[in-house]
């Protein structure tokens, strides 16, 4: 099994969140870690706090020429290598089924999904060098339903689809692929879409929280171990690895 000491490692939305959990315990493991994501102070934080080890590229992964710039700073960081992408940037949009925004859905599916794709199809050459690896955050919202967050899980479950095609064509340039399914993390991701007071999505992470089989909500550094195990096991390719305290199982503490 690999390690990721010296490794060159790109994480989208890096500045808050899982993927700023991600930066930090990559870079503390010795990886040179560049984060990207549109909101600079939040970028320049994280990187004051990590160190040299820790770069930053603002941009916004909808951008084509964002994107390239995030994978040429991430290619410069790491000495001119890259060995591996996490595509962890999205947005959240939850409406009713009888009363969707094509506007909003496909602002979802071009953040969450097409970007993704994008940027990873651009890596490749990058990642064959390395026989690197990419991993996408996908969520539990495909093994829950939770009414009103139909067009998020369904992002959600492209991701997964894509990790099993990609992993099948990228095989034979020894390229991986994964998914980590997070359950109830406590991120930004529900306040910058407006949907949630912090009062409230402190509510809503308690009340959630017996549905986990382990009775709590994770955290960020509990999702990164899972993304760090992706991007280091040289034999597994292809999974959706769920890191979800058991809300998966549909089982509830009373």
């Amino acid at each position: 099994m690999k390690t990721l000491e010296g490794m060159s490692i790109l994480v989208t939305g890096g500045g808050s969140g899982i993927g700023t959990d991600c930066a930090r315990r990559f870079c503390a493991k010795g990886a040179r870690v560049t984060i990207s994501g549109r909101r600079l102070e939040k970028l320049e934080a994280v990187a004051a706090e990590l160190g040299d080890n820790c770069h930053i590229v603002q941009g916004d992964v909808t951008v084509e020429n964002d994107r390239k710039a995030m994978l040429a700073g991430a290619v410069r960081h790491g000495s001119g290598r890259l060995n591996a992408l996490v595509n962890n940037a999205a947005n959240m949009y939850r409406q009713p089924v009888d009363g969707y925004t094509e506007v909003l859905l496909k602002d979802a599916f071009d953040t969450n999904v097409v970007s993704a794709m994008m940027l990873s199809s651009i890596a490749i050459p990058h990642l064959e060098k390395t026989q690197g690896s990419i991993v996408f955050i996908g969520s539990t919202h495909t093994r829950r339903a939770f009414p009103g967050a139909s067009p998020y899980a369904t992002t959600k479950a492209a991701l997964e689809g894509l990790t099993k095609v990609m992993a099948a064509e990228l095989g034979p340039k020894q390229i991986r692929t994964g998914c980590i399914l997070p359950g109830a993390v406590s991120t930004e991701l529900n306040l910058r879409a407006g949907l949630f007071t912090e009062e409230e999505a402190k509510d809503r992470y308690d009340a959630v929280a017996g549905l986990h089989a382990l009775g709590r909500i994770g955290t960020g550094t509990e999702v990164a171990e899972g993304v760090e195990y992706l991007i280091c096991a040289e034999w597994v390719t292809g999974v959706a690895l769920e890191v979800d305290g058991g809300i998966g199982l549909g089982a509830s503490n009373f």
